[in-house]
């Protein structure tokens, strides 16, 4: 199964490591640490020029963990990944 992120941008679901809030998560100064570190490294992929509402941590087949920065909120991704119920957060139709 996949994720469309955006743009012309779509990962393997068993990839994901996690979805995150960037308005929310970033208050966390580790978080930002995390993230700098990460763009620092190059494994920052920014999937448009809008301003980001989510990154998402994917595994890379080479073994980095990539960040990919993404206009669509957390909520969007949610709905587009609950197609597999036993993801936590969705509700069974």
């Amino acid at each position: 199964m996949f994720l469309h992120l955006g743009q012309n941008i779509v990962i393997s679901m068993k990839d994901i490591i996690g979805i995150f809030d960037l308005e929310t998560s970033t208050i966390s100064g580790t978080t930002r640490d995390y993230l700098a570190s990460a763009q620092k490294a190059g494994n920052v992929i920014s999937i448009s020029g809008d301003m980001p509402k989510s990154f998402i941590l994917c595994n890379s087949k080479d073994g980095r963990t990539t960040v990919y920065t993404s206009p669509i909120s957390t909520s969007t991704l949610l709905k587009r990944s609950c197609f597999l119920s036993e993801l936590p957060g969705c509700k069974e139709n």
